[in-house]
């Protein structure tokens, strides 16, 4: 009988969870930046193979932080770890095990039986893994090791492998077609938010998000899909129109590109930009952005 999983991928901000579910379903799952805490819902990847299904659950990167946005974002990885069938940690080799992951590890501690783990970044020149295999065996000493690059696509049939023959006999819970369960409306906010990211992180790190508004298809098939682009300061608001709206149509355009990949059919985004100063201390929006 075929086997199936769900698992949580852990690991710190930048890790390279994204990277790799994105490797690993074959498709544009999660969206990527050099953003600490791009991720910020449990985003679910599906990977289809003969010997069964694995859902792969991209969390946020587990950050200790006391802000309000950050310590949702974490809760959500946390309850990730707690309700799936096998947890996979990511460590990056090319940075030193700190506070961070000290904190991450000791989260984990209550997975260690349903516990694969697997040191990420091995392409980099300044990676130690070493220092990574070593920080993993003094804390989960019955765990697998494995050794990965998320970017070149390496070690990651090993990977497969080794979660696979710890899921159980069960059956598919998508079709086969399936590499992600998201719905349309919310694949492209994050599409658009990941363009916002890539060019204004400087500026803009954590400041916005997405809201969508209305959509609807016109006669000859394509999605007109309507955002708003919410920043907290008017100031904001000018960088991310940008000179002309020069910038907000960038990110218009890369955005409909890259939807152009994913979709069998035309999205033409329609973005305008509002400022909310008070979206991240808002408890109710932050349960609506967040789950």
């Amino acid at each position: 009988m075929p086997k199936s999983a769900f698992v949580a991928i852990a690991g710190r901000p930048s890790a390279g969870k994204s990277t790799l579910v994105n490797a690993l379903c074959g498709g544009k799952v999660s969206i990527v930046s050099p953003v600490p805490q791009t991720t910020r819902n449990a985003v679910r990847g599906i990977v289809n193979r003969p010997e069964g299904q694995l859902v792969l659950l991209d969390t946020p990167g587990y950050h200790i932080s006391e802000k309000r946005l950050n310590k949702k974002l974490s809760d959500v990885a946390i309850g990730a770890f707690q309700d799936a069938d096998l947890v996979l940690y990511l460590v990056d080799a090319s940075r030193r095990p700190g506070p961070e992951e000290e904190a991450l590890a000791d989260v984990l501690k209550g997975a260690s039986t349903r516990l694969v783990t697997a040191i990420n970044k091995i392409d980099r020149g300044e990676s130690d893994t070493k220092a990574a295999r070593s920080f993993i065996a003094e804390r989960f000493p019955t765990a697998p090791i494995l050794e990965i690059s998320a970017l070149e696509k390496r070690g990651l049939n090993e990977l497969l492998g080794e979660l696979f023959s710890r899921a159980t006999e069960g059956p598919a819970w998508y079709p086969d077609e399936y590499y992600t369960d998201q719905e349309p409306v919310f694949r492209i906010a994050e599409i658009v938010r990941e363009k916002i990211m890539n060019l204004t992180r400087d500026e803009l790190p954590h400041a916005i998000y997405v809201a969508y508004r209305d959509s609807n298809r016109t006669e000859g098939g394509s999605l007109v899909a309507d955002y708003d682009l919410v920043v907290e300061r008017e100031s904001q608001k000018g960088i991310l129109i940008g000179k002309g709206g020069s910038m907000i149509r960038r990110i218009r355009e890369e955005a409909e590109r890259d939807l152009a990949d994913i979709f069998d059919y035309t999205v033409v985004l329609k973005l305008q930009v509002r400022v909310d100063p008070e979206w991240r201390r808002d408890e109710k929006r932050l349960r609506d952005l967040i789950f």
